[in-house]
């Protein structure tokens, strides 16, 4: 465990990219296993402790701490891994240092009784290093600079594989991942799953850039809409036991029992790659879009009623196909794969299931205007759910992860309004000793609203101007949280851009924004000048968007 809690102490204070990695694979080649998988699990997020809860190291820590100190640190420090790791009395001798394979193995095996105990002893046995990494991996939080991306990569670079083939051997595989450490060493074969019905790892896109555009022209590249849900990844396979049907978000988690209604309709064998929406049918029989809010309700559901399948059905608009029967489709050019696509869909005729149109245009211009005004283009009901294009070249492999050149997202515009910060409270990891996530609000009367969160959009000069502020303008606190000074008079005024509104009775305001985040810090302007509320509904009446969403995560 010591060994890992240095690993993960000079990931967290190395900034170079091929520093980390060379750390990382360092690691791998003398870490035996089953620590170094274990290791590789706490990285890519492949750990989960569901017996080890924030509330359970609270209660620890008050126990052997004066709480009122506890509440001072930890409003201090602004995490509660390191502020326990610092805080936790030293009893040198009390207990046998674990390794990290000994920390995983009893935490996986630990009910709920037997988890403050034998936290206890591994923080009694620990040093200070090592209490903050065996805090940050039972609650899952590592921040560390270092992606699961990176993580494989220095698998790969144990031998001569890549980090593409860690990524398409990996779905399925489960720790300490002995098989796949001795395939990347050359000492053994690759490994299989055995899951029929095997999550694929997705391909993504990169953003559109300033003169990226001009070479976007039909004769190489397709266009499509960038619709306003979830990426999933449906997969269905024939066995001996009947067929199965896996729905995989862009993740790997496979997300189908909270989608029954998908299981029921969909019956094939193949992998398709599309987004999840919410489609409703009118009394025209006409099926439309709703946008993301509307799919929120279905998402992180522990329990599905008939009422909430009836109310949100989902539905999957797909946009390529990885497999068909038992053949892999990924190494064929876009192009043969949409054909395929096209007669697939076709072939199933279901109600849950349709084509992603493409987007029809013959110069780069064309598609500034189809990305501005989708229903005119051809989104017509389902414009409200449009984020913008996708534009793929017609040559283009499915390959894991982000290659560049191949398949760009050309996000709308978004939109943009001036609020009052209203309270901030302390990031994570780098970020804990900033005032980071913000609260800001409109104008409704006399009096400012909360409408939204934002914890990024800002630089690292911008993100001390802002901390500054909060310390020096601070009215109230409640907890972890800060009030600070927003009056008509006196405050801080910042521009926040967001892709999208929805009314929401769950908040004070009524409405609740989509990835709000801020744009620029307005210095300039007395808080008096900020946005009303009225701004915001007229932009909900302009958008057109489905009303009344009770509840939902995106601020407001």
């Amino acid at each position: 465990m010591n060994r890992f809690a240095e690993l993960l102490d000079r990931l967290a204070y190395e900034p170079g990219r091929n520093a980390k990695l060379r750390l990382l694979t360092s690691y791998f080649r003398e870490t035996p296993d089953p620590d170094r998988g274990y290791a590789l699990a706490a990285i890519t997020g492949a750990l989960s402790f569901r017996n080890a809860k924030p509330a359970l190291l609270r209660e620890l820590i008050g126990e052997r701490a004066d709480p009122e100190l506890f509440a001072l640190s930890y409003d201090y420090v602004g995490d509660l891994s390191e502020t326990i790791a610092l805080m936790w009395p030293v009893r040198p001798g009390m207990n046998h240092a674990p390794t990290l394979s000994e920390v995983v193995e009893a935490l996986s095996q630990a009910g709920r009784s037997e988890m403050p105990a034998l936290i206890t002893r591994h923080l009694d046995a620990l040093d200070e290093t090592g209490r903050w990494a065996f805090l940050k991996l039972i609650t899952g939080a590592l921040r560390i600079g270092a992606s699961a991306r990176l993580a494989k990569s220095a698998v790969a670079a144990l031998g001569s594989l890549s980090a593409d083939d860690i990524e398409l051997a990996w779905p399925g595989l489960q720790p300490p991942y002995e098989g796949l450490f001795a395939w990347a060493e050359g000492k053994g074969e690759r490994p299989e799953s055995g899951n029929p019905a095997p999550f694929r790892p997705v391909m993504l896109a990169h953003a559109l850039e300033e003169g990226d555009l001009a070479a976007i022209l039909p004769d190489s590249h397709v266009a499509e809409w960038k619709w306003d849900g979830i990426r999933v990844q449906a997969v269905g396979a024939l066995t001996a036991n009947g067929p199965v049907l896996r729905l995989y978000s862009r993740t790997g988690e496979d997300i189908a029992p909270a989608f029954p209604d998908l299981v029921e309709a969909l019956n094939f064998e193949g992998a398709i790659d599309g987004e999840l929406l919410v489609r409703r049918f009118g009394e025209d029989g006409e099926g439309r879009i709703e946008n993301f809010n509307a799919l929120q309700q279905r998402l992180n559901r522990k329990s599905v009623t008939p009422k909430l399948i009836a109310d949100y059905p989902a539905h999957i608009r797909a946009y390529d196909l990885l497999a068909e029967g038992g053949e892999d489709l990924r190494g064929r050019p876009f192009m043969e794969r949409r054909a395929r696509l096209e007669a697939f869909v076709a072939r199933l005729a279901s109600p849950r299931l349709d084509l992603s149109p493409l987007v029809t245009f013959a110069t780069p211009d064309a598609l500034a205007l189809a990305r501005e005004n989708p229903a005119g283009a051809g989104a017509g009901p389902d414009a409200a759910a449009v984020e913008g294009l996708m534009l793929k070249r017609r040559d283009s492999l499915y390959v894991p992860g982000r290659p560049k050149g191949l398949w760009f997202k050309w996000k709308r515009e978004p939109f943009r309004i001036d609020a009052v910060l209203m309270y901030a409270q302390r990031g994570h990891g780098k970020r804990s000793s900033f005032y980071s996530d913000y609260t800001f609000g409109v104008w409704k009367g006399e009096e400012l609203v909360p409408v939204g969160k934002a914890y990024f959009g800002f630089t690292d000069e911008e993100l001390r101007d802002i901390d500054r502020f909060v310390r020096n303008n601070t009215v109230n606190r409640f907890g972890p949280v800060r009030e600070v000074v927003h009056t008509a008079e006196k405050g801080l005024v910042v521009e926040v851009a967001f892709e999208g509104l929805a009314r929401s009775s769950r908040h004070k305001s009524g409405v609740a924004m989509r990835f709000p985040r801020l744009a620029r810090l307005r210095w300039d302007k007395p808080p008096g000048e900020a946005d009303r509320l009225e701004s915001l509904t007229a932009m909900l009446d302009r958008a057109a968007v489905t009303p009344e969403i009770g509840a939902d995560t995106t601020g407001g």
